[in-house]
């Protein structure tokens, strides 16, 4: 798959609608209980970057940045506001912020993760498109410092030690991440006069497995 490693302008993601979304199949049975079930492990983000389209300059950022792409070719790089950073989105990421996982003394790699916990349920989501310069990490509670302790890989969100972590000593990370994703359609229509009187272009984005 291509993909490019760049983001999307961030003043023109900001305001845009979009979230996860998940598939589920319901089968309605003869008394009436239903059987739910789902082909996904992990949700799927959409967004739409027309509606924080504001000026005829962030439209032609926008067609800039769509042929760059050359339309639904290349993924690129997404920030969604609502959800970019490892903890609480009004702070800034902390090294405790998220459990990655445990020491067993030999393994040296480990998956950049975030954990949505509600009620007695939680969902563990991959990070694979970690911001270069604000990941910061912990073990057993104490901070390591990237390029001496450790190295992350931006472009899979895997981390590496130079020594592995002893046998059950915790991991943590904290971080602000981008979200994967490509054009969901291969052209744009745009026009002036509707832009004056208030339309702005549709132009959803979807998530990609990397």
């Amino acid at each position: 798959m291509g993909f490019h490693e760049v983001r999307f302008p961030a003043n023109l993601s900001f305001g845009s609608l979009g979230g996860p979304e998940r598939r589920t199949e319901i089968v309605t049975l003869a008394n009436g209980y239903e059987e739910r079930n789902t082909p996904w492990a992990h949700s799927r983000r959409r967004y739409d970057a027309g509606v924080s389209m504001r000026s005829l300059d962030d439209v032609a950022e926008l067609i800039a940045f769509f042929e760059a792409r050359q339309g639904q070719l290349f993924g690129f790089r997404w920030k969604d506001w609502a959800d970019y950073r490892s903890g609480q989105a009004t702070q800034a990421p902390g090294f405790e912020d998220q459990l990655i996982g445990q020491g067993d003394g030999v393994t040296r790699s480990f998956q950049l993760t975030k954990t949505y916990v509600s009620g007695g349920s939680s969902y563990v989501r991959p990070i694979t498109k970690p911001v270069a310069g604000t990941v910061c990490l912990g073990l057993q509670g104490d901070r390591q410092q990237e390029g001496i302790h450790f190295d992350v890989d931006t472009t899979t969100g895997i981390l590496f030690f130079e020594v592995p972590p002893a046998m059950n000593e915790t991991i943590t990370a904290g971080y602000e991440f981008d979200v994967p994703v490509r054009f969901d359609i291969d052209r744009i229509q745009t026009s002036v006069a509707s832009f004056h009187a208030g339309e702005v272009p549709s132009v959803p984005v979807v998530e990609v497995r990397v």
